[in-house]
């Protein structure tokens, strides 16, 4: 049991930020699913970060990073310990314009959505594929977020990262071992900003290729209800989604949660789906295609929390 009075005056004059207990994650996660988690934190800057994470060291309390909840399944238990929210840091700034590049620095708050207009409206080319993904800077680094022969990592240059200690290091890109929908970077760690280089363009050029993959994933992606994103990862070259299409499996629904009629690679919260139900769905889903083709599903959702 956290004793918030004690949490509080310890903190009170080496953090700065919000501070809230026994939070519902479903009001924190793009599925609206999730029990109570103990402590959520918002530092204001990084050495409020730094601080906080070296209390919790000290408390022996597990923490975890949260942009925007879009590509996770919180359980219906909650979390234990406290969830550490980097969406204070959205600060986006040039760094150096030249002829043919421009180079950015950008927090990992940010919402890509943020960072995918900031360079539609000045011609900056490189991430054009990027639009319609939901999330934050932070959470497309570490899980390499791309689509349409894009990849966050195609951009990246350097990230600043916080490690569980609260030690804070420079990292070159390329040794961040980046690979399909996954990086090298630990869940244990926070990203907190990045540097990122793209290419000057024609503005118009660059906000057609934008509207036009954004039309495509309107059409086969269903953008406007409560998902999580891609369920399963997309196996050897194969997509998911069409896997369980052939399968059947569109449609298909445990409790509040259903198989998108859009894109069957996207499960849906209904109503007052849980936890329980999307993880039932997961394993009927997988266990369809995988009596039907042989494929092992692997999950692209990352699930956390306590049962």
């Amino acid at each position: 049991m956290i004793n918030r009075k004690e949490w509080r005056e310890a903190l009170k004059d080496i953090y700065r930020g919000e501070m809230k207990f026994d939070v519902p994650m479903k009001d924190y996660t793009g599925l609206a699913i999730g029990g109570p988690a103990d402590v959520m934190a918002a530092p204001d800057d990084p050495i409020s970060m730094r601080d906080l994470i070296v209390f919790l060291k000290k408390k022996g309390t597990p923490f975890l990073t949260l942009g925007r909840g879009t590509n996770i399944l919180v359980r219906d238990g909650g979390i234990d310990g406290a969830v550490i929210s980097v969406n204070t840091f959205r600060k986006i700034e040039v760094l150096k314009e030249g002829i043919r590049y421009v180079d950015l620095f950008v927090e990992a708050g940010l919402s890509l959505r943020e960072l995918v207009n900031f360079c539609r409206e000045r011609g900056y080319s490189g991430i054009e594929g990027l639009t319609g993904i939901p999330g934050t800077v932070g959470g497309a680094i570490c899980g390499n977020a791309g689509s349409f022969g894009y990849e966050i990592k195609d951009v990246l240059v350097s990230v600043a990262i916080m490690d569980s200690n609260g030690g804070l290091g420079m990292f070159r890109a390329e040794g961040l071992g980046f690979g399909y929908r996954r990086s090298d970077i630990s869940p244990k760690d926070i990203v907190l900003s990045a540097n990122l280089r793209l290419e000057r363009f024609e503005e118009a050029e660059v906000s057609k290729r934008m509207e036009k993959f954004l039309r495509e994933k309107r059409r086969n992606q269903p953008l406007s209800e409560r998902s999580a994103g891609c369920v399963f990862r997309n196996p050897g070259g194969v997509q998911a989604g069409r896997l369980i299409d052939e399968a059947g499996c569109k449609g298909m629904r445990v409790g509040g949660i259903e198989v998108s009629t859009v894109h069957a690679n996207f499960f849906i919260n209904r109503g007052e789906g849980t936890a329980v139900d999307y993880m039932r769905l997961m394993d009927e889903v997988s266990s369809i295609v995988n009596k039907k083709t042989g494929i092992v599903l692997e999950p692209e959702i990352r699930v956390i929390g306590r049962d």
